[in-house]
């Protein structure tokens, strides 16, 4: 695709797409953003609708705009496919997953302390992090390999973790130091 907006996708894309992100929206531990990766792979790689900066960029505009984090499914799939493929890619996100949700939260409140439930929540919290770890890489490896901005997105990535594992600090904080980083052109 040429322009930042794509064209009309066929149905079958369009429900290729819908059915991807249906699917995808069940392997969402710890929210829809850490399948960003494989959402990446999908749309960028494997289908080239869009281009690797119009997802970053998709993404960004979402996370900085008010409102949920799951608001950057809704921008991939306007870049992909206007405001059809923002229609097709949210129900396709949030159905399964809100289906799911709803039903599982009314089982597991009524066992909460059994010990299958307690080791399920536990196991989840390394699966999440590792998704979080695999989607961060995803989103500064365009930055971490241009070797203009190479040393300031590593050492912005190395001073949030190093932050956010020894301290008790908001992350909003690193938020507001990557925006003065950026605003600087040091990234």
């Amino acid at each position: 695709m040429s322009g930042w907006f794509a064209t009309a996708l066929s149905s079958a894309d369009l429900l290729g797409l819908f059915v991807h992100f249906l699917v995808l929206s069940l392997f969402a531990v710890g929210g829809a953003i850490t399948t960003a990766p494989d959402m990446h792979r999908y749309i960028v790689d494997e289908h080239h609708w869009i281009s690797d900066a119009q997802f970053t960029s998709s993404i960004a505009i979402a996370q900085a705009a008010p409102g949920p984090n799951v608001l950057f499914v809704a921008t991939l799939g306007w870049s992909v496919a206007g405001p059809l493929g923002a229609l097709v890619t949210m129900v396709g996100t949030l159905l399964p997953s809100t289906v799911l949700t709803l039903a599982v939260a009314r089982w597991g409140a009524s066992r909460k302390e059994s010990r299958g439930v307690r080791a399920f929540t536990t196991g989840l919290t390394p699966l999440t992090i590792g998704l979080l770890v695999a989607t961060g890489w995803l989103l500064a490896a365009p930055y971490a390999t241009d070797s203009t901005h190479a040393l300031g997105t590593i050492a912005l990535v190395v001073v949030s973790v190093g932050v956010m594992v020894r301290t008790r600090l908001s992350p909003m904080w690193l938020v507001g130091l990557g925006a003065l980083v950026g605003a600087l052109g040091w990234v």
